[in-house]
């Protein structure tokens, strides 16, 4: 029986149960999914549900436990079985490679050990590796069942493979952001939140930038969050020693998440906070942060767990987005490093547990907080929380084994453009579409007069809320968000807040972030204007949508396809098997036979994962399945898919994967590409590159034996060209589909 003091919380024990009746159910689906909110302890259930299966229902099996490979996870989670169930045999993969697999056992796997390439556990050369282990087990009759933890964390074709050599008894997938399968492929089982919140296992509520009246400056907007969170702090820990008296020890934790790329403005922090009295050396914080090459930076977190542990501060970026455990952690600040930095949901997880597993009737103590001015986290949230997809892997006909095609890559040696031909490529779109001459005053009425804002003020806005049930972090209204002014007052401070902004320039015109950065201030400190570096750092940040759309359109004008590069070439493979998307909402749902893979269905084609114009052509081909041998839908980026190289209008070389290629029953090969058509007059297509593409596509033909077209969508009508390029769909370049491809 499981060593909990008081046992089991009512939704656990029936978790537990359910998981023991549907692995026993005759008629139960191989897969169980298992949706548990971050701070249910998931981890405690299935300790529980391992030791009731060997003592109710057989004892014949072996436990696969696998864990995402980030904060290892599948440490703590053996610690945690060791503790709760000490009578039951434990393993890591060492210890399995070395002893096999063992009746009653349960193997914990750092998932990245068994998946990244060139692991010696699955190595052939290996003398016993995971596979001979897993075909030992299978000849001695014992018998696996595999726990997914974090299970949205290991979609891969590797993953899967692996997953199928166990030939698992029951797959059991769990995870906070789980979905449930509508279709006939998994049993599914949710804990309410309310449940847990109402166990008091995890915070009555979460208060996002409680108190917060910003209107400083831009420099000092992490100092301003950080003594927020440090007033917040100290009442915290007042209220737990007036609750308990002067013998509870509990120190409230506050995290600090980083973005990625944040170097500068770690030093920053650990200047503020040694100012406010915290530092390293004095035990006060503590840092926990993956590093390059996998390595991970920990100061000060040995014992960090423990509610009385020293550190008040710790600083993160990705590393314990999923499995920590400290209860005592009430508070996140969330940095960023520009407005649209990626929030995580599952460092919620990490600030909404009770140290003491149970509610004080103190809303202070009940609650934990969120601050951040980062404007975006809503909607990644949002994305983690909602998304409805889940994964398929499908395996190829046979009949598409043997299928061919010449791909192409970037080659190496091409002459690309310079520095000085960037800069004037980009300066030349400004001024041809801004009408910007050499009079500074008149460039600034120009841009304005399309949107661009010269304000040296910052203005931005921050949502105020508090929040019972994560998913109600959607129902916001006007009023729960409040704007706040500021000024860039010290450009050095300020640099790393465009950094990602630079970051994401360069990545349009494909080069480095220094060169985007020495272009954006020749252009705008005295080229097209002459902004001081306040100006330009305020002008940066207020307008990077603007600027980001501005370059993509500058290297979107038509350029010459037919000039020779010489691209890469090399043969390209339908892969032997795909993962798609799904929709578990799809109620009829239907095989779509032509394709070039086994259960390829109408719920991989529906709205949110194909444009309109992919999922009429794919219904097409299904329609006219006569003359259609197979259909097989390329991916959108990586070595394995099907590529043509384009060049750019500043002469970068780009990639460009056509959407399908389809074999005809006589025989033609086509390459298809769709783009969103025409509705009301106004055309849907939002791929600026389009008529490069159609240009490099119509290049790529010449030659060879192959058809080709770009297809758009009217009226739920398709129509295809082969000619020349143009958003407006009205002239005879854009033909109906069946005059032409069937």
């Amino acid at each position: 029986m499981i060593n909990l003091p008081n046992g089991l919380r009512d939704y656990q024990e029936e978790c537990s149960k359910r998981l023991i009746e549907l692995v026993c159910q005759e008629d139960s689906k191989q897969t169980i999914l298992v949706k548990a909110p971050t701070g249910a302890g998931k981890t405690v259930i299935l300790i529980d549900f391992i030791d009731k299966f060997l003592n109710q229902v057989s004892k014949n099996v072996a436990f696969i436990w696998l864990c995402p490979g980030k904060g290892n996870l599948e440490e703590q989670s053996q610690k945690k079985m060791m503790q709760f169930l000490p009578n039951r045999t434990t393993m890591n993969l060492n210890d399995a490679l070395l002893r096999g697999f063992e009746a009653q056992s349960t193997t914990f796997i750092n998932w990245e050990l068994i998946t990244k390439k060139g692991n010696k556990a699955i190595s052939d050369t290996e003398k016993s590796n995971l596979f001979d282990c897993i075909t030992k087990a299978h000849r001695n009759g014992l018998v696996f069942i595999v726990i997914i933890d974090e299970e949205d964390t290991n979609d891969t074709a590797k993953a899967d493979y692996i997953i199928d050599k166990f030939a698992a008894k029951n797959i059991i997938r769990v995870s906070a952001t789980t979905k449930r399968d509508e279709q006939s492929e998994s049993e599914y089982h949710e804990i309410d939140e309310l449940d847990v919140i109402d166990s008091g296992l995890i915070t009555k509520a979460l208060y996002i930038n409680k108190d917060v009246a910003y209107d400083g400056n831009f420099s000092k907007e992490h100092s301003y969050l950080i003594e927020k969170a440090d007033d917040m702090r100290k009442q915290i820990e007042a209220a737990y020693i007036e609750q308990g008296g002067a013998t509870k020890r509990i120190r409230p934790l506050v995290i600090i998440q980083f973005p990625p790329s944040s170097d500068e403005q770690i030093i920053d922090v650990e200047q503020k906070l040694a100012e406010m009295g915290y530092t390293y050396k004095n035990g006060m914080v503590a840092k926990w942060m993956s590093e390059a090459k996998g390595k991970i930076n920990k100061i000060n977190l040995d014992g960090i767990e423990k509610n009385s542990a020293t550190p008040v501060f710790l600083l993160m970026k990705q590393a314990i987005s999923t499995g920590w455990d400290c209860p005592r952690a009430k508070i996140l600040v969330k940095l960023r490093e520009n407005m649209t930095e990626k929030f995580e949901i599952q460092t919620l997880g990490r600030i909404r547990r009770m140290p003491e597993a149970r509610h004080y009737d103190n809303e202070l103590l009940d609650c934990c907080y969120l601050y951040t001015f980062d404007e975006k986290y809503k909607e990644d949230v949002k994305k983690a929380m909602l998304n409805a997809f889940e994964i398929r892997r499908v395996s190829l006909k046979e009949k598409c084994a043997t299928f061919k095609l010449q791909k192409e890559s970037k080659n190496d040696n091409f002459e690309q453009p310079g520095d000085h031909e960037i800069y004037d490529a980009i300066k030349k779109y400004f001024e041809r579409t801004y009408k910007l001459t050499d009079d500074y005053d008149m460039n600034k009425r120009h841009l304005e007069a399309y949107g661009y804002n010269f304000s040296e003020e910052i203005v931005t806005r921050i949502l105020v809320k508090k929040i019972v049930r994560i998913p109600s972090i959607f129902n916001v209204i006007q009023s729960d968000y409040k704007t706040i002014h500021y000024k860039v007052d010290n450009p050095r401070l300020s640099g790393w807040a465009i950094s990602n902004i630079m970051d994401s320039i360069s990545e349009i015109i494909d080069t480095s972030t220094l060169k985007a950065r020495k272009i954006l201030q020749k252009l705008f400190g005295g080229a097209l204007l002459q902004l001081n570096k306040r100006e330009f750092y305020a002008f940066i940040i207020n307008n990077q949508e603007l600027l980001k759309k501005d370059f993509e359109t500058a290297t979107a004008n038509a350029a010459n396809q037919l000039q020779r590069f010489n691209p890469i070439n090399s043969t390209f493979n339908i892969p032997d098997t795909e993962h798609y998307r799904y929709s578990t909402d799809e109620k009829d749902v239907r095989e779509l036979t032509t394709n070039a893979y086994d259960n390829y269905a109408t719920d991989m084609i529906v709205e949110g994962i194909r444009s309109k114009s992919e999922r009429l052509f794919e219904l097409y081909c299904e329609t006219h399945n006569s003359n259609i041998e197979w259909v097989y839908k390329n991916g959108n980026r990586g070595k394995k898919y099907f590529s043509i190289v384009y060049i750019d209008a500043i002469g970068k070389q780009k990639l460009f994967y056509p959407d399908y290629i389809v074999k005809k029953k006589n025989g033609e090969i086509w390459i298809i590409e769709t783009k969103g058509g025409v509705s009301f007059g106004k055309s849907k297509n939002i791929d600026i590159q389009a008529e490069n593409k159609f240009n490099a596509l119509k290049r790529y033909i010449e030659g060879k034996n192959i058809k080709w077209g770009f297809i758009r969508d009217e009226n739920d009508k398709l129509y295809i060209n082969q000619t020349e390029y143009t958003e407006d769909m009205s002239g005879d370049n854009w033909i109906p589909i069946g005059k032409i491809f069937c």
